[in-house]
């Protein structure tokens, strides 16, 4: 890949040449996906926090050896996703917190706890995922990540990551039934 078609390894190249109001535009321009991913990943704000935070301290650690073999933000999510795994393995069992939908628009009440009961459900259920295939999921359906940039992510194959979603999907439905 050639660094110069991706804005953000341009400017990587600045940050491993000391440039810390690059890596301040590296951090706004990459953000929010890497709080997006941890949060699917981890169940709530604080943790999605502290592991977006840690994965840009890591990236401008890794900055003078940053050599780019595929876009900045597949990097950005393989390492945010390497936080989340250990931060899981280290934790507590997994509880996602509830969040409200953020558009107030007055639905049938009934409507609404059997949406609330849908969105609980597959919230349990990709928790119960292990984390390999719930991180897969994420990166595919959340972050509509292709298979190869998910297989640079996970550093692992296509076909590897092909099994990966296969499996997960098929646990996610076994689970889905058996709540309801």
């Amino acid at each position: 890949m050639d660094p110069l078609d991706d804005p953000d390894a341009r400017l990587m190249a600045e940050v491993a040449g000391g440039d810390l109001a690059a890596f301040e535009r590296l951090v706004i321009r990459n953000q929010k996906s890497a709080w997006s991913l941890a949060y699917r990943f981890l169940g709530n704000a604080a943790d999605a926090e502290d592991a977006a935070q840690e994965a840009f301290l890591r990236i401008l650690r890794a900055a003078p050896g940053y050599r780019p073999k595929a876009k900045f933000r597949t990097f950005l999510l393989s390492v945010t996703g390497n936080i989340c795994r250990d931060m899981l393995s280290k934790k507590r069992p997994l509880v996602l917190e509830e969040t409200g939908d953020l558009r107030d628009l007055a639905p049938d009440p009934g409507e609404v706890l059997e949406g609330r009961e849908r969105t609980g459900g597959l919230r349990r259920a990709l928790g119960a995922l292990p984390a390999k295939q719930r991180l897969a999921l994420l990166l595919r359906h959340y972050e509509e990540l292709s298979y190869e940039e998910i297989a640079g992510a996970l550093h692992t194959s296509t076909k590897a990551v092909d099994s990966l979603l296969q499996r997960a999907r098929r646990t996610l439905q076994e689970l889905l039934a058996e709540t309801g």
